[in-house]
């Protein structure tokens, strides 16, 4: 096949304040071996000198300016909008990608159209022989809202031993180096705004999910992402938005036979959470929770409109997402069995 028959592939970097990251991530973009590569940049009102430098450095990347700091959501559906490739990517800024790491994500696109979403195999940054936290080899989730990693479950990070190098179906793809089939995205929508940081690109996997899409992941095509450049891990403001966010897309998604019995559980195991915070003055967990519920007891219309529309979209039933779903409880298999991975979790030799 000549390059110019190849699809466009457009990769969206979102950038705040991270020009010490802008560097590694598009000297490596430029290394791309993919012949039909369009690079854009949104800025989410950076206030170091990111435009500039981006303006010096690599001038045929085209930067976008989104006027303020609009969240991950917002800015990758600004970056969506003015793609002009058939697939898009959204990567994070703090990422090193090989030089072939795009061609096994299209090979996966152009062979089955029901395909709506891929991603690579994650490695961290620093430590290259480990998965990394945010995407490691793809992710599933456990029937009360709590994803997990094939690589990682909660604080357990894996090393990469080739364990997880197969291809397969996922939930959910991560949002650090998430592909995405953009004409899927006229059935489902763009990336919901109100989730502003973290999961949002769970809840829009879900959504593709239940349009009957199938999402992969392709452990042949390889990034490093250094993790945490934005948000930092165990900060008040991820442990905030993680809880509220994983309950708002319980009560967006789950069909209501499946949410009338998981979300009293869900209660359950988070009011056992505060109340293990409280006892150990885990002060910074017991706020975030807290304040997690208080938006959504706040918001009740707002996250009902949210509910109708997908479920007047929806052309599958929840148990066609079963296969990509942990039929336990991900905190009392890893916290009470001990059992720490993901081979482990499904029952397999590691």
């Amino acid at each position: 096949m000549s390059s110019s028959s190849l699809p466009v592939v457009t990769v969206i970097v979102l950038n705040y304040n991270g020009m010490q990251f802008l560097r590694t991530c598009f000297d490596s973009l430029a290394g791309s071996t993919y012949p039909r590569l369009e690079l854009l940049m949104v800025d989410n009102g950076s206030t170091d000198d990111s435009i500039r430098f981006m303006q010096e450095n690599y001038p045929l990347v085209q930067v976008l300016k989104s006027g303020g700091n609009i969240g991950y959501s917002a800015g990758n559906n600004l970056g969506i909008a003015a793609a002009k490739g058939e697939y898009v990517v959204l990567l994070n800024n703090d990422v090193e990608v090989t030089p072939g790491w795009v061609e096994p994500l299209v090979d996966e696109f152009e062979s089955d159209p029901s395909i709506a979403a891929c991603q690579p195999k994650i490695l961290h940054l620093v430590d290259r022989h480990k998965f990394e936290y945010a995407g490691a080899a793809g992710g599933w989730m456990d029937l009360f809202g709590y994803p997990f990693l094939r690589g990682r479950v909660f604080d357990t990070i894996e090393e990469d031993r080739g364990q997880y190098d197969d291809s397969v179906d996922l939930f959910w793809t991560s949002g650090a180096a998430m592909a995405i089939r953009k004409s899927a995205l006229e059935h489902t929508g763009d990336l919901d705004v109100d989730f502003v940081h973290h999961m949002e690109e769970i809840d829009l996997c879900w959504r593709l999910h239940l349009q009957g899409y199938r999402l992969r992941v392709r452990p042949d095509s390889v990034i490093y992402h250094y993790a945490g450049g934005t948000i930092k891990p165990e900060s008040y403001a991820k442990i905030y938005w993680n809880h509220r966010n994983s309950l708002l897309m319980l009560l967006k998604n789950l069909g209501l036979p499946r949410l009338s019995w998981v979300l009293p559980v869900r209660l359950a195991l988070d009011a056992v959470l505060l109340l293990k915070s409280l006892l150990t003055l885990d002060l910074k967990r017991l706020v975030a929770v807290l304040a997690g519920y208080f938006w959504l007891a706040v918001h009740p219309r707002l996250i009902w409109r949210k509910r109708r529309v997908v479920q007047a979209a929806r052309q599958v039933t929840d148990r066609a997402l079963d296969p990509y779903i942990y039929h336990g409880s991900l905190v009392l298999t890893y916290y009470l069995l001990g059992r720490k991975t993901f081979r482990e979790i499904q029952g397999q030799a590691d």
